[in-house]
């Protein structure tokens, strides 16, 4: 029987067909092995010159039908730097609780270098050098190193995948850490098999092209058409990560599958993949591990009666629940949004994973009457969420929505520092999905509007003997408090703290310190010092430097490229205001005060300001850097780069004090 091939053609226009055409293994010309650099990014240390893939359904040997996975490669490694890609892992997945894992073969490898007399010579990769690591019960590795690396070599392997999991079905990535010449990947796929097909990153394909192959499968009396498609691409520059950006994932041009239904060939039975967002609330709601664990008040009810005991106020109450599961529990590291070992487990040995631990959080607020939900996310490593289809598989982490009036509140109670209401960094990642036990599952934003805000006071005077001596106080609030917090019990004592930032501020000595709301979670974090600066290698005769800009110097611009093709993720907005009030002895007066700075983002996104008020022989300072969202657009990086090129252009300015 002929059946029609129903794929989501997402990535096609009006595309030329073509035929897809693999290199020949163990051939390498004398223009590849005299290459010195490469010509569009001669920093790269390595170049792909041809990579080659092909995934086809197909009957094996054995009378099973099978995704058979095929991959070739040629590399050209420059210098030292570029050895890594010498070393290789090939995974294979295995879905069940016996080890049978998908079967990886033909496996070759070879290096080509030039010896002393300037011949090409190769060295090929031994079948015992290749072995295969067991990582967890789903995961191997293939593992293997190319041998002979040099300086100017050329590397090649190959391998191939039989695999049973048609929904596993190879993604391909263009773009890596280093550029690639060409890169192409050919897809057979019968019409028995559907799949949405979407193409992820910037950059756009050279070749693409679609066609019907006929009669191209056949199993027991069963037969259909096939699609033929080719993704080409050249010239792809190395993805580059720059700070403040989400799972590289996200950005990297690729091409992914995705099976939405099947047709059985021996039964004719249509078997549906995708599913709509009711069966995922369905499924949840109905396992043991998810919406079990939520039902079950019980194991939580009493221990909840005894925490809220005379608060007659809905916050107090879920504020007093929440600080009770942060002290009884200790977070395994474990991710993940299905209960281990149950709640009731986790309970009585104090410990469990994120499920464990927030799934337990949503049950006792709702066993004190409260409305709380628990909402899937993925971390911001893990990247983003599939919002065209569900895929549970997608999410990778809990956390806890109680709505108490007006106001929602999210809650992870992994972490015994983290404020009532304050998410980790890794949590602030796009979309949230709300998962209730009695309503329909939605949407939320991640962009929450929690934020890093510190303050810095320094309250100093110029000694005579050209010391400095004063005070210096902070006040950290919201995320900031928290990092702050973190970053304090690390150390045995605040004192080892302390002695550890005096190591970090060469030219400042704190004398004495004070640390409150240690342990006061919803308070501001607030750091009192008694410190002294020493400006004897300032003095020049009768004039004396002195930069104003004391504390947490900006000196590199962390956007260092002109252009950026994907958003500025930090997450949360942020304010670092500082003040200097500075007294001069009556000797001096201030010959070079330091200039005004200003600048703002557009579309009141931020700024950075300083501002100098002098007073006879007083003057106070200050500066704020403020960015008002957590995400910017690509259109935005220009001024987001300006910005940082300002801050540090006006910290290198010295301010001059001149003996009268």
């Amino acid at each position: 029987m002929r059946k029609t091939l129903l794929i989501l053609f997402i990535l096609f226009g009006a595309a030329q067909l073509a035929i897809a055409q693999n290199f020949p293994f163990g051939k390498v010309t004398a223009e590849e092995m005299g290459m010195k650099k490469y010509a569009k990014d001669t920093s790269a240390h390595a170049v792909v010159l041809q990579e080659y893939g092909k995934s086809r359904i197909d009957v094996t040997s054995d009378d099973n039908i099978k995704l058979i996975y095929e991959y070739h490669v040629k590399i050209k490694i420059f210098d030292t730097k570029g050895f890594d890609n010498g070393t290789v892992q090939i995974p294979v997945y295995n879905n069940g609780d016996a080890d049978s894992y998908e079967n990886a073969d033909d496996i070759a490898g070879v290096t080509y270098y030039q010896d002393d007399n300037g011949l090409t010579q190769k060295v090929e990769l031994e079948d015992r050098k290749i072995y295969p690591v067991k990582e967890n019960k789903h995961w191997a590795n293939y593992k293997f190193a190319l041998p002979g690396l040099r300086n100017g070599c050329v590397i090649e392997y190959k391998y191939r995948i039989e695999s049973p999991y048609f929904e596993n079905f190879h993604s391909w990535h263009f773009q890596s850490d280093i550029p690639k010449v060409y890169s192409e990947y050919e897809v057979h796929i019968p019409a028995f098999y559907v799949y949405n097909i979407s193409l992820k990153g910037a950059l756009k394909l050279t070749k693409n092209t679609g066609e019907v192959e006929s009669h191209c499968f056949s199993t027991h009396g069963a037969s259909c058409d096939c699609s033929e498609m080719v993704y080409g691409m050249k010239d792809i520059p190395a993805f580059i990560e720059e700070d403040y950006m989400t799972a590289p994932k996200n950005f990297l041009s690729a091409v992914n599958f995705e099976l939405s239904e099947y047709t059985s060939p021996y039964n004719g039975i249509k078997n549906k993949m995708t599913k709509e967002w009711k069966d995922i609330d369905y499924q949840l709601k109905n396992y043991s591990d998810f919406g079990g664990q939520l039902k079950r008040k019980g194991v939580v009810k009493d221990r909840v009666a005894q925490i809220i005991a005379g608060k007659a106020d809905d916050l107090e109450k879920a504020k007093a629940i929440y600080a009770a599961q942060q002290k009884w529990f200790k977070w395994n590291d474990h991710y993940g949004i299905y209960s281990v070992d149950g709640i009731s487990k986790a309970f009585d040995t104090h410990s469990g994973s994120v499920a464990d631990i927030n799934l337990s959080l949503v049950t006792a607020l709702n066993a004190a009457g409260l409305n709380a939900s628990a909402v899937l996310l993925s971390t911001r490593d893990n990247g983003l969420i599939n919002l065209l289809y569900p895929v549970i598989g997608d999410f990778n982490y809990i956390v806890a929505r109680v709505d108490i009036g007006d106001k929602s509140y999210m809650l992870d109670a992994t972490d015994p520092l983290l404020p009532f209401g304050v998410l980790p960094l890794r949590c602030l990642n796009d979309k949230g999905r709300v998962m209730c036990l009695d309503k329909p599952s939605y949407w939320m934003d991640m962009n929450l509007p929690q934020r890093e805000t510190s303050t810095h006071s320094l309250n100093i005077a110029l000694q005579e003997d050209g010391k400095i001596k004063g005070t210096w106080v902070t006040y950290s609030v919201g995320y900031k408090a928290y990092e702050k917090r973190k970053a304090i019990k690390k150390f045995n004592t605040t004192d080892e703290y302390v002695e550890d930032l005096n190591s970090k501020l060469p030219k400042l000595k704190i004398l004495k310190s004070e640390i409150t709301n240690l342990d006061s979670l919803d308070k501001p974090l607030g750091e009192i010092y008694e410190i002294e600066v020493d400006l004897y290698d300032k003095l020049n005769g009768n004039k004396l430097t002195f930069n104003p800009f004391l504390l947490d110097k900006i000196s590199t611009n962390p956007f260092k490229l002109s252009e950026r093709a994907f958003p500025v993720d930090w997450g949360m907005a942020s304010d670092d205001r500082f003040t200097l009030t500075m007294r001069l002895p009556a000797q001096y007066s201030i010959e070079t005060p330091p200039q005004a700075a200003a600048f703002a983002l557009p579309n009141n996104g931020g700024k950075f300001l300083t501002s100098y008020e002098p007073d006879n022989n007083v003057f106070t300072f200050s500066h704020v850097i403020q960015f008002n969202k957590s995400v910017y657009s690509s259109e935005e990086y220009p001024y987001l780069r300006e910005l940082y090129n300002k801050v540090i252009q006006s910290e290198q300015a010295e301010m001059i004090f001149k003996k009268k």
